[in-house]
């Protein structure tokens, strides 16, 4: 694989564990606030190969635990994705993704082979409102199954969604919580308007603290533990 960006170290991206990150390039969304535009849109300047990774990874067994996959949607890479990971697995890491969740199939497989120790999935919207909040088709079925998937495996995982309160009315939030209810765990994510995919989005705002405080008290009637970053 190659990948569009490389973080050598990284303290709050995998919950309780010291951790590299790498970016895979492409995306099947146009969330307008992603703050990774070059990977969506596949402009990104510098790559780090696959070989890169592993001579760093080589050079910090005693100083990560594992590596986080975030992109982009690293879903979308497949096999090559899957080859990776188990070579990761191999080396003694724990390898976290991050998915938006379309391709359960690939889920399914990385699960299926152990070779993932923790999955975040994002929760964009409520399913009703899909296509318009990440602006392409979506197979919401896809995303239910991937949803299902994560819930019933024996993988530690997250549910998150980042809050614009333009995108997102509080009822919103009674509908994603029948979706996912029973998870785990879920964040709620405030919206931060620096790169954006859509310039016109640094506009936007999220809901004030006492606001996160009532969604968050309404998302723990539907989730075991419900926390605001």
């Amino acid at each position: 694989m190659v990948f569009g960006g490389f973080e050598k170290c990284t303290l709050i991206d995998y919950p309780g564990k010291v951790a590299c990150m790498v970016y895979t390039i492409g995306c099947n969304f146009r969330c307008p606030y992603c703050h990774n535009p070059e990977l969506v849109d596949e402009t990104v300047e510098v790559k780090i190969t696959e070989d890169q990774v592993f001579d760093f990874l080589d050079e910090r067994t005693k100083m990560l635990d594992g590596i986080v996959i975030t992109g982009g949607e690293p879903t979308m890479h497949g096999n090559e994705l899957i080859k990776f990971m188990k070579k990761v697995k191999e080396k003694g890491f724990l390898v976290k993704l991050d998915s938006n969740g379309t391709n359960p199939s690939v889920l399914k497989e990385a699960i299926d082979l152990k070779i993932i120790d923790y999955i975040a999935m994002d929760i964009k919207s409520p399913l009703s409102k899909y296509t318009q909040t990440v602006a392409r088709p979506v197979d919401v079925a896809a995303i239910r199954e991937s949803i299902a998937l994560i819930m019933k495996s024996a993988v530690e995982y997250e549910f998150r969604t980042t809050v614009i309160k333009a995108q997102l009315s509080l009822q919103d939030f009674d509908e994603i919580g029948q979706e996912i209810k029973g998870a785990k765990k879920y964040f709620l994510q405030k919206f931060i308007p620096n790169k954006l995919l859509n310039p016109q989005f640094r506009k936007k705002a999220t809901y004030s603290d006492e606001e996160f405080l009532l969604l968050q008290e309404k998302m723990n009637n539907y989730v075991k533990y419900c926390g605001v970053r």
